[in-house]
């Protein structure tokens, strides 16, 4: 799908924010990508068994769900934020035609532009970056600065930026209807889920699937870092592992068996991101079903 195929809803938000856009025009190669957690449950489904019997990709207005805050409903912040970036143009939608929220991958990351909001992402084609408007920093610090693929001068301020890795992306809001069958490059996984239902449900929907080099974290090297997220996390991180590892599977069953804060395990999934993640290795790559080498993240 491309921007001339937008209802006029989405394209009224598109002609917004590009007249508030400058800049060059982004490198057709950049991607955007959807970073999620691909073993949450959906109302008491998972996550990618209700993806694969809907085919959409859904925003947390739809779901109720989200790996950030919880404030998609009419008032609460995120409808306000959506509101101010798009001049209304959503104020009166339905929840199933507001955008999907990601990021430019402009480091060109192995685990997607965003990790901080999860260990898989989608990789989206070419043509999504027609219609998609970006916003740097995070719409949540409602910033002043915006960009299309038009005119995408955010890649030289977050460049400039100084930032910590997790906060290190510029945002992107996809608009008109994701469907990974037909708008997806690849879902790409972390290699824990190798031969679980995670990855039996990812073969249904559509797309290929490729694997990162992985999030692996030891509860020794958790330890080192208490100021990060705080003391109590690094507590609950070493009460989550097994044999005294953490990775996105033995978080995500911490999320799922309810005995945990949800915002407590998220705390915990930051550091495993933060500190566990290969965006400090140059080796990092994506590799395809078949093991194959696809992709490289390049040098910061």
């Amino acid at each position: 799908m491309d921007s001339l195929s937008l209802p006029t809803l989405q394209r009224r938000a598109l002609a917004h924010v590009a007249a508030l856009s400058s800049g060059p025009a982004a490198d057709p190669a950049l991607r955007v990508t959807l970073n999620f957690h691909p073993d949450r449950l959906l109302d008491g489904r998972p996550m990618l068994d209700a993806m694969a019997g809907t085919g959409v990709y859904s925003s947390q207005f739809v779901t109720g769900t989200s790996n950030g805050g919880l404030t998609a409903h009419p008032g609460g912040d995120r409808w306000r934020w959506e509101s101010r970036i798009f001049g209304g143009a959503y104020d009166g939608a339905a929840a199933g035609e507001r955008p999907v929220y990601g990021a430019l991958n402009f480091r060109r990351y192995a685990v997607g532009g965003a990790p901080r909001f999860g260990s898989a992402h989608f990789r989206l084609d070419a043509g999504a970056l027609e219609r998609t408007t970006f916003c740097y920093p995070d719409s949540f610090l409602e910033p002043t600065d915006f960009g299309v693929a038009a005119r995408l001068g955010l890649i030289a301020l977050a460049r400039a930026d100084e930032r910590d890795v997790l906060d290190d992306y510029i945002e992107a809001q996809v608009h008109g209807p994701v469907r990974p069958a037909r708008d997806a490059e690849a879902l790409v996984l972390d290699p824990c889920y190798r031969g679980t239902d995670v990855e039996a449900a990812a073969g249904r929907l559509g797309c290929p699937v490729e694997w990162h080099s992985g999030f692996r974290l030891t509860v020794d090297e958790l330890r080192r870092h208490p100021g990060y997220r705080g003391q109590e996390y690094v507590e609950l991180g070493a009460a989550i592992a097994v044999d005294g590892v953490l990775d996105p599977r033995i978080v995500g069953e911490a999320a799922r068996a309810g005995r945990f804060d949800p915002q407590a395990v998220k705390k915990v999934w930051h550091c495993l991101a933060r500190f566990g993640h290969p965006c400090e290795d140059r080796t990092a790559v994506a590799t395809g079903a078949s093991g194959e080498a696809v992709s490289a993240w390049t040098d910061r």
